[in-house]
């Protein structure tokens, strides 16, 4: 961007609140507590890391959480506040880490700002410099959501293609992480409750509209087991479901408007 204030300006107007964000990224602290019982020393790279929400909160967690942004206005947000964070590039910063040196390697809304060859060597050497359990996390918006995938992802000038989840799913299956785990996000919980009949309008663009792949480098089955709870977990609503509840208010509302019209038996 030539304006060096243009992206912090368009986060503020259209990422949300810091408030918000920072109430949002709390639902991966379960998948980060073991680390806690794991390493004395918890260590994270956080690609991207905008204002530094998660920097925040991770510090407030224990862990010692460095950042790392291209966009100076970004950046500003965290220096302001006082967050280990640098200006450069995430893959080039995660190049310069030693093998086994990171507890967890984030990355909240960058991979859909890079070519996929460049996101295949992210998940590459984020494997690489993980400690053994250790998490890699991909935060981007959810192709799924109708009015995400064919409007709203575009937005932001700098997206080069929506990802769907099975696609970053394989990437890091493929790569070598042990395992992975879909963590869809930020949905009405209205919707979830299904508080009243779901509406065609709800169908659009309703299904949750950011999702998150949690994956996990190998260690042995006593460390793994104490993630076992999170990556069991199901997380938000996807199109075949919330289609599914459409179709089913849907019939039951005409057969309750049919049986009004014929009436009581006789």
């Amino acid at each position: 961007m030539s304006d060096a204030h243009f992206y912090r300006a368009f986060e503020d107007r259209h990422r949300g609140s810091r408030a918000l964000i920072k109430s949002r990224v709390r639902v991966y602290l379960p998948f980060l507590a073991p680390l806690r019982t794991l390493y004395e020393e918890a260590v994270v790279l956080d690609m991207g890391c905008g204002r530094g929400e998660w920097l925040e909160l991770l510090g407030e967690e224990g862990f010692t959480a460095h950042g790392v942004d291209l966009d100076a206005g970004m950046l500003a947000a965290c220096q302001e506040r006082g967050f280990s964070a640098e200006q450069g590039d995430a893959l080039e910063s995660l190049k310069r880490l030693p093998d086994a040196s990171q507890c967890v390697v984030s990355g909240f809304h960058i991979a859909e700002h890079v070519p996929f060859a460049t996101l295949q060597e992210m998940v590459a050497e984020a494997l690489r410099v993980l400690k053994p359990a250790g998490l890699l996390i991909l935060e981007t918006p959810n192709a799924e959501n109708l009015v995400v995938g064919s409007c709203s992802f575009y937005l932001d000038p700098t997206h080069q293609r929506p990802l769907p989840p099975l696609l970053l799913s394989f990437l890091t299956e493929h790569t070598g992480f042990v395992r992975n785990k879909i963590l869809r996000l930020q949905e009405s919980p209205d919707l979830v409750a299904h508080s009243a009949p779901v509406t065609l309008l709800q169908v659009l663009s309703g299904v949750s509209p950011d999702y998150a792949i949690v994956a996990q480098k190998s260690a042995s089955a006593e460390n793994l087991a104490l993630f076992d709870v999170p990556f069991a977990q199901e997380y938000g609503l996807t199109l075949e479901a919330l289609a599914a509840q459409y179709e089913n208010d849907l019939r039951t509302t005409l057969r309750a408007e049919l049986l009004q019209e014929l009436g009581p038996p006789s």
